[in-house]
């Protein structure tokens, strides 16, 4: 099959839809003599922050000389975002080939996902290449996520707890602390971030009942104040001075300190990382869509923020931009999904915009202009509409000044369409 029939063959899995479980994953992998356990695994969830942190962490690992693969989702535009190694993404021609050995095993008996299938088919690409660590982002929740078929991870990292995607794990942060909290492997040292009592309560409670060490931000590792050229970690096992941070917001120090306490956890396993890789891969990481700048005069900035936890540290950082530009406006380009919490996610920014363009990306489960509107019944400030992505974009950039910021925000599949469109790329039909 050629490349795009392959990526035709793989979107046709969708129509089995989403299935929280593990049976059909062990069936597969077993089928192509089980991948995943000659890897040593770095696993991380968590409802915000897991993409920002698994990519710092494949960036230090990959400046200490070491062969990373990073395994993560959804992309932005091309499928093979999601599975590269030392950055790079893994070819047509072996997405080619290991799909179809893949597909040789299925038999009638096996009908694996989407996600599934793209999970093994990242296992045994990252085996046969022999990487030396495979740094792999869960998909959803965790207990029943398809990555979790790793039985014996390195170690793992719960990155925050919040609300989303309540229709698979539940109504309460607890609940979805339980679900994520499924990672916690016996004696596996794990890494938690900054989240509620309850949330963290619940993780304490697994982690205690797997006898797995556990380390909390801000308790137990964390980066003291400072500029954020300069700043200073301090883990469990030891200090590292003068980092900075490639990616930009407030709250990427947080998953910076996550990315360097999963990475003191493993070197307890044997995978080292000096200070010198901790800066340079720290320093230099770059991840799509999260406070990406792609223009200038004005500003044009992507953040994938989608509900209300990521709405709050988006706020933060507009805030921040207005208070040390006072004469600019925030102008917001809004587009979500169907099924997110619109009035939960819009609220915190609305003090902070000037004005508000409605769009929607090009899924059928996007949430429409109306639907948008009706999270801003109680607003007075400015609202356009635009249909599509980049008619929304060309309209606030005609109007805007050169001194102001336009962020666009509210859904990776919004941003994936105007990546695609500003670098002349056709959409991929589903990104999820």
């Amino acid at each position: 099959m050629s490349y795009a029939s392959v990526i035709e063959y793989l979107y046709a899995l969708q129509t089995h839809g989403i299935k929280l479980g593990l049976e059909n994953m062990r069936i597969l992998l077993e089928r192509v003599g089980n991948p995943h356990r000659s890897l040593r695994v770095l696993h991380i969830g968590g409802t915000n922050g897991k993409g920002s942190t698994a990519a710092m962490v494949a960036a230090v690992l990959q400046q200490s000389g070491k062969r990373v693969g990073l395994y993560t989702s959804p992309h932005l535009i091309d499928f093979r975002e999601r599975i590269r190694i030392n950055g790079c993404m893994i070819a047509e021609h072996q997405v080619e080939e290991l799909i179809a050995r893949l597909r040789t095993v299925l038999n009638e008996d096996l009908h694996p996902t989407f996600f599934e299938m793209t999970t093994a088919l990242a296992f045994l690409y990252f085996a046969e290449s022999r990487v030396d660590v495979a740094v792999v982002e869960v998909g959803l929740g965790g207990r029943f996520d398809a990555t979790n078929v790793v039985e014996h991870p390195v170690a793992c990292a719960i990155t925050t707890i919040g609300l989303d995607h309540q229709e698979y794990l539940g109504d309460t942060e607890d609940v979805i602390a339980f679900e994520k909290g499924g990672i916690i492997k016996p004696g596996v040292p794990v890494v938690i971030g900054r989240m509620r009592r309850d949330a963290e309560r619940v993780l304490r409670g697994i982690a205690r009942d797997r006898s797995a060490p556990l380390w909390h931000l801000d308790q137990d590792f964390g980066f003291d104040d400072g500029p954020p050229e300069r700043r200073t970690y301090r883990g469990v096992t030891r200090v590292v001075e003068d980092l900075s941070c490639g990616l930009a917001g407030r709250h990427q120090w947080d998953n910076a300190a996550c990315a360097l306490a999963l990475l003191d956890a493993a070197s307890q396993a044997g995978i080292e990382v000096d200070s010198a890789a901790v800066r340079n891969g720290l320093r230099t990481v770059s991840w799509e869509g999260r406070l990406e700048s792609i223009d200038e005069s004005p500003t044009v900035v992507l953040d994938g923020a989608h509900n209300p936890a990521a709405a709050h540290a988006l706020a933060d950082y507009l805030k921040e931009f207005s208070a040390n530009h006072p004469a600019s406006r925030i102008i917001l380009i809004w587009g979500m999904m169907r099924d997110k919490d619109r009035r939960g996610f819009i609220e915190p920014l609305l003090p902070i915009v000037s004005d508000i363009v409605l769009t929607q990306a090009t899924l059928a489960r996007s949430a429409t202009i109306q639907e948008l509107r009706t999270a801003l019944h109680e607003w007075q400030g400015s609202v356009f509409e635009a249909v599509l992505p980049m008619d929304a974009l060309a309209a606030v950039k005609r109007r805007a000044m050169p001194q102001d910021l336009i962020c666009i925000a509210g859904s990776l599949m919004l941003l994936g369409d105007i990546k695609a469109a500003v670098r002349g790329c056709g959409l991929s039909p589903i990104r999820g």
